[in-house]
């Protein structure tokens, strides 16, 4: 159970790690003397696995979290409020654009840290990131599952869970997403155990949600 996260509905909150201030225009509410975010179900593919019933949010206060496609910062400054002042974020992404972005948004969040890297390069990202309670990967290439696979042998800690949203565009435009989805299974199950599985229909098109442990 996390303190700094819960739903009423189908709306999803996170205490505000920064009481005031907005990340990307969502609803601050006062719940008691607690503020709280509001999360976008619609801009979040961890807040649209919420929704259509991960059963536990997994992520703790004080956990390290290594972000692997951390774009702007949506969705990792909803971790940022989940882990709270004693965890931290490793928010990686490889387009120097969006990083920028990041950097202005970590120098608020001092659980945050902004880091330009390709997630497939295990070696330089091993000189930046340490060992993580979670690992999380939102990236549009083709061999998301490998670069995925890789991350999590290398950085997730034995007993840490690690979540997988897959864009089924990015790695075959042509094929069905299910068949797509199916086949990701499989090359996930010799090195991992699958937790969960979640469609995230019909808040993001052709994506899937993998909830995984080491084995």
């Amino acid at each position: 159970m996390n303190n700094n996260y819960f739903r009423q509905g189908r709306k999803i909150y996170t205490k505000n790690l920064l009481p005031g201030r907005k990340v990307y225009g969502e609803q601050l509410e006062d719940i008691g003397k607690i503020e709280y975010r509001q999360w976008d179900i619609r801009r979040s593919k961890l807040a649209a696995a919420i929704a259509k019933g991960l059963k536990d949010i997994i992520i703790k206060e004080g956990d390290t979290v290594l972000y692997l496609g951390a774009s702007s910062g949506t969705t990792p400054s909803h971790i940022s409020d989940l882990v709270g002042e004693k965890g931290f974020v490793f928010a990686v992404d490889f387009a120097p654009r969006v990083v920028r972005e990041l950097v202005f948004l970590c120098e608020q969040r001092k659980n945050m840290t902004p880091i330009l890297a390709d997630a497939s390069d295990i070696d330089e990202l091993a000189k930046k990131v340490t060992m993580a309670d979670v690992v999380y990967q939102d990236i549009a290439q083709r061999e998301q599952t490998k670069i995925f696979l890789d991350n999590v042998e290398m950085f997730l800690k034995q007993d840490g869970t690690a979540f997988l949203a897959v864009k089924a565009r990015s790695i075959n435009v042509a094929e069905q997403p299910q068949k797509l989805f199916n086949k990701v299974r499989e090359e996930l199950k010799p090195r991992v155990i699958i937790i969960e599985q979640i469609n995230l229909e019909p808040f993001e098109k052709d994506h899937c949600m993998f909830v995984v442990k080491k084995k």
